[in-house]
């Protein structure tokens, strides 16, 4: 993770030991992203999702504090297996956090490096959701729940 580089981003980057096609996949198949999405202890009930340019995916995180944590995903852009380009954040009734995130999933020969690099509007913004909801640590435990679940798929080794 990378918090230093870009006072305005959060990087966020993990190898898999899986092909670049199945974690593309896991990121946005609804049947997997429903297994891994979010950081430790929560859980997502997704309300509508269409994975393409344009689309939108609608969902709710529930926080292992009890709180429901509406959510909306807006793809921008959808390259197979190599990158997902998305806004988070949105209508006025999901939560006040907005950012700008590019997911690069680069094949390592079997093997995927993915790159998580989410955008703040600025610094202080990037710093308010580090210290209020912990971005920072919950970027670093989404892509743990993602490895954890591409084992589950059979395709990867721990």
């Amino acid at each position: 993770m990378d918090i230093e580089q870009d006072p305005q981003s959060i990087i966020t980057t993990r190898v898999f030991d899986a092909p670049r096609e199945l974690v593309f996949e896991a990121w946005t198949d609804l049947q997997h992203l429903a297994q891994w999405w979010g950081p430790n202890g929560f859980t997502t009930t997704t309300r509508a999702i269409d994975v393409k340019p344009g689309g939108i995916w609608r969902f709710v995180m529930h926080g292992p504090d009890g709180v429901d944590y509406e959510n909306q995903i807006t793809y921008d852009e959808i390259v197979k297996p190599e990158r997902l380009v998305y806004r988070h954040g949105g209508d006025e009734d999901v939560e006040p956090v907005r950012f700008h995130v590019t997911v690069t999933f680069e094949d390592l020969g079997g093997k995927t490096k993915l790159t998580m690099r989410a955008v703040f509007p600025s610094a202080t913004e990037r710093d308010r959701v580090i210290e209020k909801y912990g971005a920072d640590k919950g970027a670093v435990q989404h892509l743990a729940r993602l490895a954890e679940h591409l084992i589950t798929m059979g395709q990867a080794t721990p």
